[in-house]
């Protein structure tokens, strides 16, 4: 009868982050025993091994920190009490590591509340909010920004909440965030979502955010999000030009002009956008990872389902990890053939 390992070396492929309590998450655990006397095959069949291998070196894990920006269309009580919607609204969520969720209506902290039952609920990952006061200009059309983010992965530092409402219709709630997570370190999220009818004079006024907020945090690693209807018949070609976030070279845009925000077959609209300024911050980003995320696709989703949640389609991009963290994935693999071959050469 086999024994039980003496010592066992644990060694999370998926993601090298544990637990508070020290427990490996999310990832394969391989067991090698150091007795002499046992042999590996003993803890761990060969083909495990081989498996894990497999997965080491065959699909490429994603890498990087995803930050996430949705418009979830008045996400209000009535919303988060369907079981459904907020089932797919947690995983929507869960997949990044900041989210902004625009146009929440929750005067009274309980549907972010609900929502972040719902997260805290999965995987032992603990999610932290903050949301802004109710913003708009007439009572039937009051909504927040709230930003969402995963507790092990980002703290959030500062926040602000600009001023002039002459240029907005729902001025930005502007928050920094820092993670040792990421090669850029501090970075500030300013969000937008624009009344489609001055989308343009909007859009332009970020540049007065951040100048305002960049200045203030003596921190120029700045990205915009959110939905800012920059698009079709709201943002045409022609109107770029009397755009600063368009004119000034010091901005790339991650989403592009022809890519779909969109749910509905009867718009295809690159709306919600990514911005970034400087190339500090845009080298600091994982190569094209900027896109749309088809929830529907990827969950399976129908599309009634889908427009039962939102119109739109969340945007994301991914921060390139930190140096140690980036070389998780390889030291993995080399370790896991290092410690097998050690116990292996002596049986050939």
């Amino acid at each position: 009868m086999s024994q039980p390992c003496k010592n066992k070396l644990f060694f999370n492929h998926r993601n090298p982050h544990v637990t508070e309590t020290g427990t490996p998450v999310f990832g394969l655990i391989l067991l090698i025993s150091t007795d002499p006397a046992m042999r590996p095959f003993t803890c761990v069949p060969l083909l495990v091994f081989l498996s894990l291998l497999s997965l080491s070196t065959g699909k490429k894990a994603e890498k990087g920190f995803r930050i996430c920006a949705f418009n979830v269309e008045k996400f209000d009580k009535g919303k988060a009490a369907n079981s459904i919607t907020l089932h797919f609204l947690t995983r929507i969520v869960a997949r990044c590591h900041v989210t902004l969720l625009q146009d929440v209506v929750d005067p009274d902290g309980e549907v972010i509340k609900t929502l972040l039952s719902s997260l805290n609920r999965d995987d032992g990952v603990m999610f932290n909010s903050t949301s802004s006061d109710m913003l708009g200009k007439s009572a039937d059309d009051m909504q927040q920004y709230v930003f969402i983010w995963r507790h092990n992965a980002a703290n959030l530092t500062k926040i602000h909440q600009y001023k002039r409402k002459d240029s907005f219709v729902r001025p930005p709630f502007v928050a920094q965030f820092q993670s040792n997570k990421t090669l850029i370190g501090d970075f500030i999220l300013i969000p937008l979502h624009s009344e489609p009818s001055q989308a343009i004079q909007e859009v332009d006024s970020l540049y007065d955010v951040f100048e305002e907020v960049s200045s203030m945090w003596n921190n120029t690693n700045v990205m915009f999000l959110g939905d800012f209807h920059a698009s079709c018949g709201y943002v045409t070609r022609s109107d770029r030009k009397n755009i600063r976030l368009y004119t000034n070279s010091s901005f790339s845009w991650l989403i592009g002009e022809l890519e779909d925000t969109t749910v509905t077959d009867s718009t295809n609209c690159a709306y919600d956008r990514i911005v970034v300024h400087g190339q500090t911050f845009l080298k600091a980003i994982e190569p094209y990872s900027g896109k749309v995320f088809n929830f529907g696709k990827e969950f399976k989703y129908t599309k009634t389902k889908v427009l039962e949640l939102s119109k739109h389609f969340p945007v994301e991009v991914r921060l390139k990890a930190s140096g140690l963290l980036h070389q998780a994935t390889p030291l993995t693999i080399i370790l896991c053939v290092s410690v097998v071959a050690r116990f292996l050469l002596p049986v050939l």
